[in-house]
C-alpha cells in the first residue's frame, strides 16, 4: 500500500513512531529475541542482561522440556512480590520469525508489515493480536516494580488502524 500524499506519509511515519515506542519497549522486546534466551532490560535492571537462572526456551519457545519450563516460575498471574516472576495465561518467547530485539525503527516497521514475520498476520490481524492476546496484555500490567509499555493496548490498536489507513509508511 502506498501513501496517498506526502501529508499522509508524514502523518503515518509520526504514528509509526508511537507504535515503535510500544513495540521496542522492554515489555515487548525482552521476549522477541533471536536466540532462546529472554532478556531482562528496562530501567529497573540498570543494564540489559540475559534472563537469570540460565533460562533457555529451546525450539519449543516455552522452556526446556523435562527440565525448566517458562511456567516453572511464570504463573498465570503476576507475583505480588516486587521483582517476582511476572505472569500471564501462557508464558513463552515469541516465535523465532518475530525477532524485534535490537531492531531499528525502519527495520521493525518492515518486519511488522510482513505477515511471514508476524505469525501470518496482516496489520488488521496484528492489531487484533495486540488487543486480545493475554501475554501481550501483560505488557501494560507488568506487576510491581516494572514499567508498563507506553500508551495502552486500545491506543496501540487504534494507532495501528490509523497507520494502516495512512498507507503503512516506514521511516527512511
Amino acid at each position: 500500500m502506498v501513501p496517498q500524499s506526502d501529508e499522509d506519509k508524514a502523518k503515518g511515519v509520526e504514528v509509526w513512531g508511537n507504535i515503535y515506542k510500544v513495540l521496542s519497549h522492554p515489555r515487548c522486546v525482552n521476549c522477541h529475541v533471536e536466540d532462546d534466551r529472554p532478556r531482562w532490560s528496562g530501567k529497573q535492571y540498570g543494564k540489559t542482561q540475559l534472563h537469570g537462572m540460565y533460562v533457555h526456551a529451546t525450539a519449543t519457545r516455552v522452556g526446556m522440556p523435562g527440565q525448566q519450563m517458562c511456567s516453572t516460575c511464570h504463573a498465570k498471574t503476576n507475583s505480588d512480590v516486587p521483582h517476582g516472576p511476572p505472569g500471564a495465561e501462557v508464558w513463552a518467547l515469541a516465535p523465532p520469525e518475530m525477532v524485534w530485539w535490537g531492531k531499528s525503527s525502519d527495520e521493525l516497521c518492515a518486519i511488522v508489515k510482513d505477515p511471514a514475520k508476524t505469525g501470518g498476520r496482516d496489520i488488521t490481524a496484528f492489531a487484533d493480536h495486540i488487543g486480545h492476546d493475554p501475554l501481550v496484555a501483560w505488557g501494560w500490567e507488568p506487576g510491581i516494580g516494572r514499567e508498563p509499555a507506553p500508551f495502552s493496548a486500545d491506543e496501540t490498536v487504534a494507532m495501528l488502524e490509523q497507520w494502516l489507513a495512512l498507507g503503512l509508511p516506514c521511516p527512511e
